[in-house]
């Protein structure tokens, strides 16, 4: 049997906005219905295989693993594990590039994707030195003392900055991602949860005039506002991963290659460029090659430098919109980008090649690049 990994049956919940739709909803409650959606969607397709592990990403969850909690949860039944994967923002994409790396060492299904609930992320607390009180700490850090480690929003501005992205163009960047997932039902690949059905953050409306009254949200000189950034939300992403045998006749995309890359912690919006790269070299092909280029809009910055590192035509990136008008729950994105890539890949006309690439906190990037299976 050919080891060549395929994904299936791409999910995702509604992203929530925090403190809203999902406010009181755990990693749990959310990741459950959508692998429970998967697990189902797999079956009726009948692809023959029990399903060797659950591999979900996250970043602020309560510990305990996360996906083996909500495989039982989702009635996989207690012969089904799960392990739980940290890469920060490319926590979710990282978990389907380990089901893939599973799948061509033997696995024949595994359920791969993402989750975050910053609503319900547990407070922690740095233990107290002598009578000090314990401090509360909003991030982990992500590099250590003796190099920089900024707060991902400063970071986009120096890296606007840096590269001379000014605020127009950012701006213009962001109205195009509002505009387009405004005018995109996304309902197809949404699994109903609690009641909400639709991304909440996605408005209409958000034009360059109104975009250009916002002021900047991270330092007093900067260019990254609410409007050109992404939300903090909740949400959770699932795709099967299998062989190509197993998923004979069905819709999906085969995995033609993976990789991971470091760059300047100062500047960690970069690291899906040299990721990319390396994805590229790794696989034969050019960017020009690629039709559409799903990356997490963390920021419009991020997103631009990227494009202009690697010479992408902006039109294939996040054709439909992305983070910075639906949403970015960290540790879901990864695997949202992947359900997004099928969505449109797999439409009549769709895409043959596509690309979902995130930034990562601490200066690192993550790339994946799949076909279209005719």
């Amino acid at each position: 049997m050919s080891r060549t990994p395929v994904l299936i049956a791409a999910r995702r919940t509604s992203i929530g906005n925090a403190g809203h739709g999902f406010a009181d909803l755990t990693v749990t409650d959310l990741a459950a219905p959508v692998l429970r959606s998967v697990h189902d969607a797999v079956r009726s397709a009948g692809v023959d295989a029990e399903v060797d592990d659950v591999v979900l990403g996250n970043c602020l969850g309560p510990g305990g693993d996360p996906a083996r909690v909500a495989a039982l949860r989702a009635g996989l039944g207690a012969d089904v594990p799960g392990v739980t994967v940290d890469r920060q923002c490319g926590s979710g994409l990282d978990a389907v590039m380990q089901a893939v790396s599973r799948v061509r060492a033997g696995d024949d299904l595994l359920l791969a994707g993402g989750v975050e609930s910053a609503s319900t992320a547990p407070w922690r607390f740095w233990p107290p030195v002598g009578d000090a009180e314990p401090v509360r700490y909003t991030r982990a850090p992500f590099a250590p003392p003796e190099f920089p480690d900024p707060d991902m929003g400063a970071a986009a501005d120096a890296l606007a900055a840096k590269f001379g992205i000014g605020r127009e163009r950012q701006d213009a960047y962001a109205a195009r991602s509002h505009t387009r997932a405004a005018a995109t039902d996304f309902s197809a690949e949404i699994v109903p949860v609690a009641g909400v059905e639709r991304d909440q953050r996605i408005r209409a409306g958000m034009t360059v005039q109104r975009l250009a009254r916002l002021r900047p949200s991270f330092t007093p000189d900067g260019t990254a506002t609410a409007g050109n950034s992404c939300g903090i939300s909740d949400g959770a992403a699932a795709l099967a991963v299998t062989t190509r045998d197993r998923a004979a006749g069905l819709p999906a995309l085969r995995v033609l290659g993976c990789a991971v890359a470091g760059c300047d912690p100062a500047l960690p919006g970069l690291g899906p460029a040299p990721a990319i790269a390396k994805l590229l070299r790794r696989t034969g092909l050019s960017i020009t090659d690629i039709g559409i280029v799903e990356i997490t809009e963390a920021f419009a910055a991020v997103v631009l430098a990227v494009a202009d590192e690697l010479g992408i035509d902006e039109e294939r990136i996040c054709p439909q919109g992305g983070a910075i008008a639906m949403g970015h729950p960290w540790g879901a994105s990864g695997a949202i980008l992947l359900v997004r890539l099928a969505s449109q890949m797999l439409a009549e006309d769709g895409p043959e090649l596509g690309i979902a690439a995130c930034a990562i906190g601490g200066g690192q990037g993550i790339a994946m690049l799949v076909e279209k299976v005719a």
